[in-house]
């Protein structure tokens, strides 16, 4: 018998959960944070464990998988694909943590994680009965999904005894990520936004807690477990995350607009809005532009991902790619947006409209800085091939 394939197995599995999802995006997005029912349903059928090493109980999917998922889930709910991302890119960590320590964090195939890489605290050396870690003390913005997290992840400067930062053997500031437990972490409710409500992205704090060397890491110096995914760029991983909630948001406002146009007749008009032609001629050019930034996004993962599977470096023309294609769709995603509101007229601008969610959860992903425009000076600077920072590339 022939075992079904994890892409088989978890895009079922969203199938399964979209129209719970979707039937309770309201209340995710009036809860301000992902129910913890919901989170609890999404990892224990296996959607937090895909970029878990598969030596841990993960899944440790293609990174084509985990965009395909991402995305179908977005058309669901947005903020509930969101925080499976950000579970998921927080539970890379794994792959560079000791084995005996990364059994012990994966240990229950339902553990949720969250965090935030930028670094956000200080870390200290110190021991604890004999067991070396950092004494941390910090604080993070942005903590998606926190609130239903078991571990929360937070990068940390390294700081030496005279109070200045670590350096890498690069020269650049020694930064660790740091493994908290729930307990170890104050969230602050933060999190009152326009859109992506649900994310419960609040800021959340520690102060003065200990963290054993062994639940450290350095997603830069240190080596990943040798394989595929864990040689895919991080920063690629986070910028595709976002790229895929867009184009699952502007699939759902197309879908949205397609519903409404069969029921609604605009006032003046004697033909309902799907009869007439520039409610044809956007759903059409929309859907064409979606398709495409798709197309450009799977096409530069399916090419990194090819040589992520052998042994010669990523080079700097992929980086530049992933993140150009991730930032392009989502820039074409909150364009279709835009234009599925226009259409939609008054009926979009209730909040129980979910053509406003999406306008609304959409123009908040565009905000984050994998995906700024910022990026477009980036790849046009490695396009013309002028000096150009690619630390976080």
């Amino acid at each position: 018998m022939i075992e079904p394939s994890p892409r088989i197995e978890l895009m079922q599995v969203v199938e399964d959960l979209a129209p719970k999802l979707a039937a309770k995006s309201v209340f995710i997005e009036q809860a301000r944070h992902l129910p913890q029912e919901i989170a609890d349903e999404l990892a224990a059928r296996g959607l937090y464990r895909m970029l878990t090493p598969r030596s841990f109980g993960g899944h440790e999917v293609d990174i084509m998988t985990f965009a395909s998922v991402i995305e179908r889930l977005a058309r669901a709910d947005a903020s509930a694909a969101w925080c499976t991302f950000i579970s998921c890119t927080s539970a890379l960590v794994g792959a560079y943590l000791p084995t005996d320590e990364a059994a012990r964090l994966f240990a229950d195939p339902a553990v949720k994680l969250a965090g935030v890489y930028a670094p956000g605290g200080r870390a200290t050396r110190t021991e604890r009965n004999g067991v070396p870690g950092f004494l941390v003390s910090g604080h993070w913005n942005w903590g998606s999904g926190s609130r239903n997290a078991n571990y929360i992840v937070g990068g940390c400067f390294i700081i030496d005894d005279d109070g200045k930062p670590e350096l890498t053997p690069a020269g650049k500031p020694n930064v660790q990520s740091m493994v908290f437990s729930a307990e170890q972490v104050t969230i602050a409710d933060t999190w009152h936004s326009v859109g992506l409500c649900g994310t419960g992205s609040n800021e959340f704090s520690v102060e003065g807690v200990f963290v054993p060397t062994s639940r450290t890491a350095s997603l830069v110096v240190d080596t990943p477990l040798p394989r595929p995914l864990y040689r895919f760029p991080v920063f690629g991983v986070l910028g595709l995350s976002i790229a895929a909630v867009a184009l699952g948001i502007a699939h759902r406002a197309i879908e949205s607009l397609i519903d409404l146009s069969k029921q609604k007749t605009p006032q003046g008009s004697t033909r309902p809005l799907a009869e007439r032609s520039g409610t044809q001629l956007a759903i059409a050019y929309c859907s064409a532009r979606l398709r495409a930034a798709r197309a450009f996004l799977h096409e530069v993962l399916e090419d990194t991902w090819a040589v992520s599977k052998g042994s010669d470096p990523i080079a700097v023309s992929h980086r530049r790619d992933i993140r150009l294609a991730a930032t392009f769709a989502t820039t074409e995603s909150a364009s279709v947006v835009d234009r599925m509101h226009r259409l939609a007229g008054g009926s979009a601008v209730y909040q129980a409209s979910p053509i406003q969610r999406c306008l609304r959860d959409i123009h908040v992903a565009t905000q984050h800085i994998m995906v700024s425009e910022s990026t477009y000076e980036l790849a046009g600077r490695l396009l013309l091939d002028l000096p150009t920072d690619i630390s976080t590339l």
